[in-house]
């Protein structure tokens, strides 16, 4: 007959401190007629200038940002792209973008000229509802990203959807 032994249980910490929200901080550059990446929305909470080229905007937890980046060389315009990214919560799952320390959500990619300038577009009509984009709904940047994916056209952002996402985030 085999003998039991007694088990020894470790004991938790009193008190498990959860992580400390980390800012995001976004890469930022202009080199005429080669490089611009620029915030097309967004209100980093501080700038830093690196030099006359670069400078680094930082986010809060959960702040909403658009980033445009477009690259050009001797033949003209190499890359066009547009992000909408929150800046995670911690234990938020996020994904890892060039430029973007330590990570972000993506909300909304678009890549290409065409995409751009639609997604700029729906950007202009809801800052013409007088709406600012950061506070748009996150569920509406999914929509457009899946959309333009799909080659659909891209839905309106109006006041009533608005006042639905707003009463969404009163209830939680």
């Amino acid at each position: 007959m085999t003998q039991l032994r007694p088990v020894t249980v470790q004991a938790w910490p009193q008190a498990v401190l959860p992580p400390r929200p980390v800012h995001m901080r976004v890469s930022l550059a202009f080199v005429e007629h080669r490089v611009n990446v620029w915030l097309r929305f967004g209100q980093p909470v501080r700038e830093s200038v690196l030099d006359r080229w670069r400078r680094v905007a930082t986010f809060e937890p959960n702040a909403v940002c658009c980033r445009v980046k477009w690259i050009g060389n001797d033949y003209g315009t190499a890359l066009w792209q547009l992000m909408v990214l929150r800046a995670p919560m911690p234990f938020d799952g996020a994904q890892r973008i060039a430029g973007v320390v330590p990570s972000a959500r993506i909300l909304l990619r678009a890549d290409g000229e065409q995409q751009v300038k639609a997604v700029l577009e729906v950007v202009d009509a809801i800052e013409a509802l007088g709406i600012e984009p950061t506070a748009a709904a996150a569920t509406y940047w999914h929509t457009v990203g899946n959309r333009l994916a799909a080659r659909l056209p891209l839905p309106d952002y109006t006041t009533e959807r608005h006042a639905a996402h707003l009463a969404r985030g009163a209830l939680r």
